[in-house]
């Protein structure tokens, strides 16, 4: 292949790094990027895809689409997929594997959708080569990785040029029980605007990857120069002088002035990112020592917090209510004039902080929709800061909202054959096909338990997605929300709707004007809570006989960086 021809790729993210990763990709020289959902589209060359994978600290793989086409049940996948030619990306003394995301109403399993495709490559060389002849299939570390991704009845093959997913950098020996994923910590301090011009501390860091991923970033290091290997390396048209080219270019190399500073109360946590630092020769940027957040009684002058406190899932604190207050409390009487970045996963021990937040976004940290917060930390009162011109508004208007992110567009059915044939793809029309819109979605197939909170997401905002799909439920006469009801038998249901005032589930309430209410001491009978009817017409109004003793509460209840070629 001529390492000058222009072709189409994919970058893969996490939900909320689209716009970041796209800016990396512009900055590279990236041509057409667009920011997707948990993806970006770009062109470039062979060289471009080399240093995407080498110098994207925000992507977790990069993908080199090769085959568009429609495919509306398994067999005609199955034969679509048998007309290319794979000769040209494989060959018989070669192993594969396949990694599939499948978002269709008709391919509904992933490992399904995977055999098929297997056997039609397998036949594809059989029928070729001989019955005996055809590549060998293995799941890790093949040597061409195959992606499938089906959206509706729309199927894209590619190749994943990156192997292993981009996150694992290759610096990380050791780690503490539940390690922030590199991307992600790379994500937030690219959000931040850091960029290497101030301190950064983290208080809380655990193994040390916002302290290496900050250090990287300062000092302008390739976070690919730790990997082994890439799954580009053992493509056809592989050119090893050109990576060899980009993997020892340095000039983008600076040097990093300022300090970066490491905390964590566990001894075991502090050895742990002192291995992690030292694999990355990072050591001389970051200063690390075992501290309570409790100890902290000065920073360095005008920096920056980006921490991950414990969210009290995997790990926590005795009392994680204290812990966010003692965060609060460092933040207005030692971090004075910093902006803080904190990710974290309860509304409760966030409100604890006391502080009202600049920008909030939503982020995955694996399966956990977090959110990302920042504090702007002003010394003095508010009026003050806001008579000096300063404004905790993320870009300065109080009046503006926090960040409104663009949901991408979607593809009309005749634009997204039009792209397929201006790329070279075999993309075919075919009659009475399903019509419906291209939804530009990337699901990763690492990141699968994240599925389940995009529902969680449209449950609470816009339920435009949801409209056109069918009830799976026909009989449910009550709300739907309303999923305490759906333990009773039907017939017990048929009481009065007006006697369901006193019940807190029942969305007719908020009706009645809040001074027209009824006192709500009935919300804590547990008969109220069963939603008998005929018993609340019983205890409506009644008080316990039985008062609480006096003065007692009333609820009781890689590669080494040194070698280079001479």
């Amino acid at each position: 292949m001529d390492s000058d021809k222009q072709f189409q790729m994919v970058a893969k993210t996490f939900h909320g790094l689209e716009d970041v990763l796209a800016e990396e990709l512009r900055a590279l020289g990236a041509e057409n990027v667009e920011p997707g959902r948990r993806m970006v589209s770009f062109e470039g060359d062979l060289e471009m895809l080399y240093r995407a994978n080498m110098c994207c600290r925000t992507a977790l793989r990069i993908l080199k689409p090769i085959y568009k086409f429609i495919a509306h049940d398994s067999d005609e996948l199955y034969e679509m997929t048998k007309e290319f030619d794979w000769t040209t990306v494989l060959s018989l003394d070669k192993t594969f594997s396949i990694d599939t995301v499948s978002n269709s109403d008709e391919f509904t399993h992933s490992r399904f959708v995977t055999y098929r495709v297997k056997d039609a490559i397998v036949d594809f060389f059989k029928d070729r080569f001989g019955p005996d002849k055809r590549p060998g299939v293995r799941l890790q570390d093949a040597d061409v990785a195959i992606n499938v991704h089906i959206d509706s009845d729309r199927v894209t093959l590619s190749l994943d040029s990156s192997g292993e997913s981009l996150h694992r950098r290759g610096y990380r020996v050791a780690q503490t029980e539940a390690p922030i994923n590199e991307v992600l910590a790379a994500g937030i301090i690219l959000k931040s605007g850091w960029r290497g011009d101030c301190p950064l501390v983290d208080p809380m860091c655990g193994s040390g990857t916002f302290l290496i991923e900050a250090a990287l970033i300062g000092a302008g290091i390739m976070p690919g120069i730790y990997r082994r290997r890439f799954a580009f390396e053992a493509w056809p048209d592989f050119d090893p002088d050109l990576f060899d080219s980009i993997y020892n270019d340095d000039s983008a190399e600076r040097e990093f002035t300022h300090k970066i500073y490491g905390a964590d109360l566990s001894p075991k946590a502090v050895a742990i990112a002192r291995e992690n630092i030292k694999q990355a020769g990072v050591g001389k940027y970051i200063d690390l020592e075992v501290k309570n957040l409790s100890s902290w009684e000065e920073a360095p002058a005008d920096g920056i917090l980006i921490t991950n406190p414990p969210y009290g899932e995997r790990i926590g604190s005795p009392d994680m209510e204290g812990l966010y207050k003692l965060i609060g409390q460092k933040l207005k009487h030692v971090f004075t004039g910093y902006h803080a970045w904190i990710i974290g996963y309860h509304e409760e021990y966030f409100q604890k902080i006391g502080l009202s937040p600049s920008l909030r976004e939503t982020l995955y940290n694996g399966a956990l929709e977090c959110e990302l917060r920042e504090y702007i930390i002003f010394d003095g009162d508010y009026n003050s800061f806001r008579r000096a011109g300063g404004s905790i508004r993320h870009g300065g208007d109080e009046e503006e909202p926090v960040r409104q992110r663009k949901a991408p567009r979607r593809l009309s059915d005749s634009e997204w054959r039009d792209d397929a044939r201006r790329k070279g793809f075999g993309g075919k029309e075919h009659k009475g096909r399903n019509d419906r819109s291209f939804r530009d979605r990337d699901r990763n197939n690492s990141d699968r338990s994240e599925r389940r909170f995009d529902r969680k997401s449209d449950r609470r905002g816009d339920k435009s997605e949801w409209s056109d799909r069918p009830e799976r439920r026909t009989d449910r006469k009550f709300d739907r929300g309303d999923r305490q009801e759906r333990r009773f038998d039907r017939d017990e249901r048929k009481f009065d709707r007006s006697d369901r005032k006193f019940d807190r589930g029942d969305r007719q309430e908020r009706r009645f004007d809040r001074d027209e209410r009824p006192r709500r001491e009935e919300s804590e009978n547990p008969l109220a809570a069963r939603r008998n009817a005929e018993l609340l017409r019983m205890v409506r109004d009644k008080r316990p006989t039985i008062a609480p003793p006096e003065g007692e509460p009333t609820n009781v209840v890689m590669r080494r960086r040194g070698w280079k070629k001479n």
